[in-house]
């Protein structure tokens, strides 16, 4: 189904459930928007903890290899 389809059938729902409709996509939209800067938010400190020196760069390799030896 194409986007303008759904919205061709959307259109044809009574006002009270493209209102619901209405909300429930923004409210996904804001999850997303939530989500995004919780991981901006992550990956600052992240940046800034490697930059400070408190933390170590570890290889792609490294971390996989630990990663299986941790899961047995």
């Amino acid at each position: 189904m194409t986007v303008d389809q759904l919205e061709a059938a959307v259109l044809q729902l009574p006002a009270s459930q493209r209102a619901r409709l209405a909300e429930r996509l923004i409210a996904s939209l804001d999850e997303d928007a939530e989500v995004e800067a919780e991981w901006r938010i992550e990956a600052e400190r992240r940046d800034r903890e490697l930059t400070e020196g408190k933390v170590a760069e570890v290889s792609p390799d490294s971390a996989l290899a630990s990663a299986r030896a941790r899961l047995g």
